[in-house]
């Protein structure tokens, strides 16, 4: 709950992305030169550089959310499996370091990239699952945010039989729908048409994980979350249309990525370096497709 809740509260910048306002769609956040973010360039590190350390201690710190399905649960997901492909890349092993989310991604950023947690974990050497959005670039601007991976949207699935179409939303008809009520999906249904389908909203799920399961078993006619929950669960059944959320703010989605220490340059373009071969292998579809989700280039 407090991760999916701490995301969704740390979208101000979210929600605006969702909207198309805050940052045009990113295909790259580096240059030929290697990641860059707003700003002067990176000063270049004293002593031994930041690949050169992970080489030495032969393994890559990775952190990842936790408890965040499709991508990170017990220690499996598409983000674990990214971690040890970007370790392999760089020829080392992984560390795998889960956290749970702050009260905000500056939080998360602090915690896990360029200071450490004050619990005494952290930092890692990269987080994965960074929204690749240069209001939040500007706002951090000791870390370096680049490699997007993957377009989240938020979206919504519904059962054919009960909903045969969804042109709009005035399609759900009073018809139950689960999602978490924290949420992005949650909360632009709750607002949507002046607070129209509120009182339809089932709000208890965890996340969209939960409300596309409770779709499943027939308790409800339609659920709403990310698009990568709702397909890890229902991809496979065909009894079960899934959609972007037919509204203009849910159209564009956003892009998640890496973030490194800004310092960390050489570390920036070889994880860069090893996303795009990723990508255009056929690896990072491959990934996705095994947690049941369709893969959407950033």
């Amino acid at each position: 709950m407090r991760r999916r809740s701490a995301l969704a509260g740390t979208a101000g910048w979210l929600a605006t992305a969702a909207w198309g306002q805050a940052a045009a769609p990113v295909a790259s956040a580096s240059g030929p030169g290697g990641p860059s973010a707003p700003g002067a360039p990176a000063p270049a590190e004293a002593g031994p550089s930041a690949l050169a350390r992970i080489k030495a201690r032969g393994r890559l710190s990775v952190a990842v959310y936790h408890a965040m399905p499709p991508f990170h649960q017990d220690g499996k997901g598409i983000d674990v499996e990214l971690a040890m492909a970007l370790a392999k890349a760089l020829g080392v092993e992984l560390s795998l370091l889960p956290f749970h989310a702050g009260e905000s991604m500056d939080d998360d950023l602090r915690n896990m990239v360029w200071r450490g947690h004050y619990l005494g974990y952290g930092p890692a050497d990269v987080m994965l699952h960074v929204p690749v959005d240069r209001p939040l670039m500007a706002a951090n601007p000791r870390v370096q945010i680049f490699a997007p991976y993957y377009r989240e949207q938020v979206a919504l699935a519904r059962d054919k039989a009960r909903l045969a179409e969804l042109p709009s939303l005035d399609a759900l008809k009073g018809a139950p729908v689960a999602v978490n009520g924290q949420s992005l999906a949650g909360w632009l249904l709750i607002g949507a048409e002046g607070g129209r389908y509120r009182e339809q909203l089932r709000t208890k799920w965890r996340d969209g994980t939960e409300a596309a399961a409770a779709l499943q078993r027939g308790e409800v006619a339609a659920a709403a979350g990310h698009a990568s929950e709702l397909e890890s669960v229902l991809g496979r059944d065909d009894r079960f249309a899934i959609e972007p959320l037919p509204l203009p703010q849910a159209r564009n989605g956003w892009a998640v990525g890496c973030a490194v220490k800004k310092e960390a340059v050489d570390l920036a373009q070889a994880l860069q370096a090893a996303t795009n071969e990723l990508a255009g292998n056929g690896a990072l579809r491959e990934m996705f497709a095994r947690g049941g989700v369709v893969w959407r280039r950033a």
